[in-house]
């Protein structure tokens, strides 16, 4: 199944956005490897930069885009379809489609990666006056 930035927006939860992300790899796993010097010269070069900036204009700096989940440090931006060092070799456009984009923060990068829903960003709790009071 080939997931899209369309598809994921129409979830309303943090839960499902995640259901739908959710790669369930494991810890270890293979990925670039020798390759990885691939990965490194795509990140740093200028057609990345320029996507990455619009992607996090559109998303807003919100993890997985959703409204209600600024994300408070690094923005990371993911790929909701695997990259591989053939599509990097290759310039394949789905590098670089915006469809294919969404913003994550670190944790929920993690989370989306290795499959593990524990690892998302706890929700803020909400405070009210007087929450912290011993006596009430």
């Amino acid at each position: 199944m080939t997931k899209s930035y369309t598809e994921l927006v129409k979830l309303q939860t943090i839960e499902e956005r995640f259901d739908y992300l959710n790669q369930g790899s494991t810890v270890g796993e293979a990925t670039f490897g020798y390759d990885r010097y691939l990965n490194q010269r795509f990140y740093n070069s200028p057609e990345w930069r320029k996507v990455r900036r619009n992607v996090i204009a559109r998303d807003e700096g919100c993890d997985m885009a959703h409204p209600d989940h600024p994300i408070g440090g690094r923005v990371i931006v993911h790929h909701l379809n695997p990259v591989t060092p053939q599509m990097i070799v290759d310039r394949d456009p789905a590098l670089f489609d915006m469809n294919n984009l969404v913003c994550v923060s670190h944790e929920t990068h993690e989370a989306i990666t290795y499959g593990s829903k524990e690892m998302l960003p706890e929700e803020p709790i909400e405070r009210t006056p007087h929450d912290t009071c011993p006596w009430r």
